[in-house]
């Protein structure tokens, strides 16, 4: 193993903060959601079942029950008014209706929603200041009729502590939202009345509207342009001797009083956490907004490339039918390490090879297994087998190449079989001079599980996809290690195959292209490779290629600042690497955690008609892509099941890479268990793949 990738521990406190930060965030949003109503509680009271006791319904708008489940009722002396105005505080009325208050030298009674009273704290200080009464409407102002017994305690003293962080007050008037006169208070509402009642709170409905207000009434108005409205014209009656608040009409002590300062901090925090998931929806929702957007963009993007792609092939591309075919012998490279279970049918397959003549170079990276024996035991004059000390791919991969005796070399992963006329069609683009490597097309063998298609997906949707963008865009940023030519001179002049990352292969092409050299795309060059069949292998896989390929990009960094070929390959494919394989995946978890929210408080059937469209139009994209591929369409219904267990893991990993890049933690090589499954997809594959059998078995 190379000393520059010795292990370090890899760092495991992010985990832990990044459960906190989620739970935080999902603690926020759960908050913020019920506190504006907008989870899935009764938006209007339920029909009463039962009367109100007699006691109560005396037509006074007054309650107080007493702990012995005694009854008392009052109202307003004669010529005496109580304005009271429920909900709010509202940012356009409350304001008016309190300068309308002050033109008349009137007080009133305000019954203050609790989140709307954290929203707008400068208004429940005015409304104190100004000398008016608060009561509690309750937090959400949803029916507490119908609410459990928790509820409704949790509703008023969230109340509570919400005036005492506004306006350092709390209050024992209460008026239950959806209630108007006494009479309404029947049923689930009048258990919630007692409820409130134990709690210490007077209950305060409304006299009937019938009820001449000189007679002594409690009015209840909203706080809109129809309660304005009414207040106006009722301020203007000259019969009316007092306009007071309900404790005033009473002759009664205050309804306010101040609270301690533990109670008022506490109310100042509950202000802060409904700040922050307010903000934090805010944010969430142009984050979503602008990921959806890029998102669409990419997948445009893809298609419309791809589209290119396909018309460009017969035209521009090198490896035209004008350019001469490229028949030179070819050097194929194969390190191993550990790979018995495949290692006998790589090489079966690429000596069935219609490339008419192949030099293939196994070289075994110190195998404790029978690697190296299989493939000596394999009885042809082209096979070379060398062994060496285990160093690492990349090691072996520049061993390889000192025995190399040919001008284009291929380098292939021993998990890999070929079809017959992979190497002859992937050597074609070389006919180009300024080509200096070319990427074949990898194809998933072992697809008949479901995390073999998700992955059999990601491998025609994603990564073929956009090799055929980054083609036409002329910025291809990996030859994948399982099926790649190079031109050897291209190679010895970037220095061989380098050991400073874990991602040799994007590291290498990268290289080549700063040295002045092109890469392309053969899509009819296909190799069929092994891929995980476990999470855990998939997880140690996937987390070496994002690493490898953070290092890539740090390594070639200045290529952005350069100038001629070297400067538009980084300008393209650098941004877009950071920005759809690093930074969107990043805000995945939150994003994840906000698609929930807007199911649960917002508009469920609005954010899951997102999500569907979100998903025809992933389809739609992925059935193209394999139409392209000429795949089966049928692997599609896979896909829906990838948005919910695949891309969570994938976006961990790259968190996971992140954190362990930033703490600049040195991998080992991470190597997965093979079970040689990819020779069977030559057996069981395509048009074509009968004839790769027949050649297998007679070698």
């Amino acid at each position: 193993m190379s000393p520059r990738h010795a292990h370090r521990p890899e760092p495991r406190g992010h985990w832990l903060l990044l459960i906190i930060v989620v739970s935080a965030v999902a603690a926020a949003l759960v908050f913020e959601g019920w506190t504006t109503h907008e989870v899935a509680s009764q938006p209007t009271r339920r029909p009463c079942t039962s009367p109100m006791p007699k006691a109560a319904d005396t037509g006074k708008p007054v309650v107080r029950i007493g702990g012995g489940g005694t009854v008392e009722t009052a109202g307003m002396p004669d010529r005496t008014v109580a304005l009271t105005f429920d909900g709010g505080p509202d940012p356009v009325w409350t304001p008016r209706l309190l300068d309308l208050l002050r033109g008349h030298h009137a007080h009133a009674t305000f019954f203050l929603s609790g989140a709307q009273a954290v929203r707008h704290p400068e208004l429940v200080k005015r409304i104190r200041a100004e000398g008016h009464e608060i009561g509690s409407g309750a937090y959400t102002g949803s029916d507490l009729g119908s609410a459990s017994s928790p509820r409704t305690r949790l509703e008023l003293s969230l109340t509570q502590t919400a005036l005492a962080g506004t306006a350092g007050i709390n209050t024992k008037l209460v008026r239950l939202p959806l209630t108007t006169q006494a009479d309404t208070m029947c049923g689930g509402e009048w258990t919630a009345a007692r409820r409130a009642a134990d709690q210490g709170y007077l209950l305060v409905a409304a006299d009937r509207p019938l009820r001449k207000p000189e007679r002594g009434v409690v009015r209840q108005y909203s706080q809109n342009d129809t309660g304005y409205a009414e207040a106006n014209k009722l301020l203007r009656n000259r019969k009316i001797e007092k306009f007071a608040t309900v404790s005033e009409g009473l002759g009664g002590p205050p309804a306010n009083t101040p609270v301690s300062t533990v109670g008022r901090l506490q109310g100042e925090a509950l202000i802060q956490v409904q700040g922050i998931g307010r903000i934090f929806v805010q944010a969430m929702t142009w984050v979503l907004g602008i990921a959806g957007a890029l998102a669409l963009l990419r997948l445009a993007l893809l298609v419309f490339f791809a589209r290119s792609h396909v018309r460009r092939l017969q035209r521009f591309r090198p490896g035209a039918p004008w350019l001469r075919e490229v028949d030179e012998p070819v050097t194929v490279l194969i390190p191993a390490y550990n790979e018995e279970a495949g290692i006998e049918s790589t090489v079966r397959s690429l000596l069935a090879s219609t490339h008419w003549q192949l030099q293939i170079i196994v070289i075994d990276d110190g195998s404790t297994d029978r690697t190296a024996d299989l493939a000596t035991w394999i009885d042809d004059p082209r096979v070379l087998v060398v062994r060496q000390p285990n160093a690492g791919k990349a090691a072996a991969l520049n061993t390889g190449l000192v025995h190399a005796h040919h001008d284009i070399v291929v380098m292939v992963d021993a998990d890999t079989v070929f079809e017959p006329d992979a190497i002859h069609r992937l050597v074609q683009p070389l006919a180009h001079p300024a080509v200096g490597a070319v990427s074949g097309n990898t194809k998933v063998a072992n697809r008949r599980r479901l995390l073999g298609k998700w992955q059999h997906l990601e491998y025609v949707f994603g990564f073929n996809l956009e090799r055929r963008m980054f083609e036409v865009l002329e910025c291809m940023p990996t030859v994948p290690g399982a099926i790649g030519a190079f031109r050897r001179d291209a190679l010895m002049g970037v220095g061989g195959v380098s050991e400073a990352t874990l991602a040799e292969d994007t590291d290498l092409t990268m290289a080549l292209w700063r040295a002045g050299w092109r890469v392309v795309y053969e899509e009819t060059a296909i190799a069929w490779t092994e891929v995980p069949t476990s999470l855990g292998q998939l997880w140690r896989q996937r987390y070496r290629w994002c690493y490898g390929t953070l290092q890539s990009m740090w390594k070639h960094r200045r290529a952005l600042r350069e100038v001629g070929q070297a400067g538009r390959f980084a300008r393209r494919a650098l941004p877009y690497l950071f920005l759809f394989q690093v930074a969107l995946p990043l805000l995945a978890p939150i994003v994840d955690v906000f698609a929930l929210y807007g199911v649960l408080f917002a508009n469920p059937v609005e954010a899951i008609g997102v999500w569907l469209a979100f998903l025809v139009l992933q389809l739609l994209g992925a059935g193209y892509a394999l139409r392209l591929d000429k795949e089966r369409l049928t692997a599609l219904w896979a896909m829906p099941l990838q948005l919910f267990v695949y891309r969570q893991l994938m976006y961990l990993v790259i968190i996971q890479s992140v954190v362990s890049a930033l703490f600049g933690t040195r991998l080992r090589w991470h190597r997965i268990h093979r079970s040689g499954s990819a020779a069977d997809r030559l057996t069981a594959g395509p048009a074509g793949s009968a004839g790769s059998a027949e050649r297998l078995s007679s070698n």
